[in-house]
């Protein structure tokens, strides 16, 4: 399964809702008649058909089946929604890796040795975070960006980071 977008809000009365997109293919993966897994919010996982899509501000507007008004697309807030991929449609193009490939990989600091495991990321506006789960300590919030992932070795399923002085103390 793949996280293709998260619902941010409801937008107008007929239960549309705006969805932040968090795939490089939304045009695929945002059309009427696909159906998507959820998770999060008070669904509770039940999956949702999209009936309409239309784009505004380059974010897809999406209607679903059985959400027809304000009140009811509102309990849509925050679910994430996936799609079942092929393998073959997850090779990334060179110094990209796709969040799904990333997950429960071993991430590795230069000076301080294993950090954690992967557990997710999060999407800001400005860059991805890798959520790292350490054994004993909460959980270490670390950008994924150039400046700290040296390297992601997916054969050795390892994140090499370089991270500066104090962040996993955050």
């Amino acid at each position: 399964m793949l996280v293709v977008g998260r619902i941010v809000r409801p937008h107008g009365l007929r239960g549309e809702v705006i969805v932040e997109v968090r795939t490089d293919d939304p045009e695929t993966r945002f059309q009427p008649g696909v159906e998507y897994q959820t998770k999060g919010g008070q669904l509770k996982g039940a999956p949702l058909k999209a009936v309409s899509v239309r784009w505004h501000q380059g974010r897809p507007m999406i209607a679903f089946e059985g959400h027809a008004d304000r009140n009811a697309s509102e309990l849509l807030r925050g679910v994430l929604l996936s799609v079942e991929v092929d393998e073959e449609e997850l090779v990334a193009e060179e110094d990209e890796v796709h969040d799904t490939l990333l997950l429960g990989l071993t991430v590795v600091d230069k000076e301080a040795g294993e950090v954690g495991t992967v557990s997710r990321i999060d999407h800001g506006a400005a860059y991805e975070t890798l959520v790292v789960k350490r054994k004993g300590q909460t959980p270490a919030l670390i950008p994924f960006v150039a400046d700290m992932v040296v390297e992601v070795d997916l054969e050795a399923g390892v994140v090499n980071v370089d991270l500066p002085p104090g962040l996993l103390d955050l």
